[in-house]
């Protein structure tokens, strides 16, 4: 592959308006954190957690770290000074709250562009409506226009209960169709996708439970609220040796003269396609940079 990819398995939200928290972050081992002014803050501390968030982001420190800020919505009364202050920050990305169309990512993209934020400034959206989960085909289309910006969508599991009134229990059957089609449209913009929180964060066998359905859905990763949630989440979210061991093999052998123009060999009792090696690489590359991340 010839596009680095970042390790996504892990996003753990941080509230603004605790400067111990954005300080402990630093030493977290955390593929993204979300520096948050959305929910995680209360109205009268919004400005205060802004500028926590704009020094903490500046004043560096968070290594290879992904650093994402979640901004108010622009229909809110902090939405335009978040924005500004996000783009003074230097963040790797913004996180959008409350996504329902493309029109809504168009508009904070251009208050960006009006703002001179570098083109390495990226959009996340959150997908946590009913109309998200209705446009969420349009939303992902977003991925591939580069004025837009998006690079991730982060499924906001609590606010589509709260919104739909839809259940949400162990094993999320009722969430399962809408988990589904923003994996889907995720993928057809060529974006990643990020699953929801898992609110019970002492039970350890639910999380990981949860972690693992994610992985199988095809997300990329999963939110966080606690850092005691983190190691589970690497386990689930990381290729296994084995995966690693066979994608490497297979690679190797459709690499060879004979093999060049075959669509399918057998391998080990079992028929593999190019498809699957490519899928591979893909596998190879994530652990690739993961050991790179490791180390640094």
């Amino acid at each position: 592959m010839t596009t680095a990819l970042k390790p996504r398995r892990s996003a753990l939200y941080m509230p603004g308006s605790n400067a111990r928290a954005l300080e402990k972050a630093k030493t977290l081992d955390v593929d993204c954190l979300i520096l948050d002014l959305e929910d995680a803050v209360a109205p009268d501390s919004k400005a205060m957690a802004r500028q926590q968030i704009v020094d903490a982001v500046k004043g560096g420190g968070y290594g290879d770290r992904e650093v994402v800020i979640r901004v108010n919505g622009l229909d809110t009364p902090w939405g335009d000074e978040d924005l500004k202050a996000a783009i003074t920050a230097g963040p790797d990305a913004v996180l959008v709250p409350k996504v329902n169309g493309p029109e809504d990512l168009q508009r904070v993209a251009h208050r960006l562009a009006v703002g001179q934020a570098p083109a390495s400034l990226k959009l996340w959206a959150m997908m946590e409506t009913p109309l998200a989960m209705l446009n969420a085909a349009d939303i992902g289309a977003c991925g591939r226009d580069p004025e837009v910006r998006l690079s991730c969508f982060v499924m906001g599991t609590n606010d589509l209960a709260k919104e739909t009134r839809a259940q949400l229990n162990p094993g999320r059957a009722v969430m399962m169709p809408w988990l589904m089609t923003c994996v889907a449209a995720a993928r057809s913009g060529g974006i990643d996708i990020l699953d929801g929180v898992y609110n019970a964060f002492n039970d350890m066998e639910g999380f990981s439970a949860e972690c693992a359905q994610g992985a199988e859905m095809g997300m990329d990763g999963k939110t966080l609220i606690h850092p005691k949630q983190i190691e589970a989440c690497h386990a689930a979210f990381s290729p296994s040796d084995e995966e690693i061991a066979w994608a490497r093999k297979i690679n190797d052998l459709f690499a060879l003269p004979e093999n060049a123009d075959k669509g399918a060999i057998q391998v080990d009792g079992k028929m593999v396609e190019r498809l699957h090696a490519e899928m591979g690489l893909r596998a190879i590359a994530i652990a690739d940079a993961i050991a790179a991340r490791s180390t640094s």
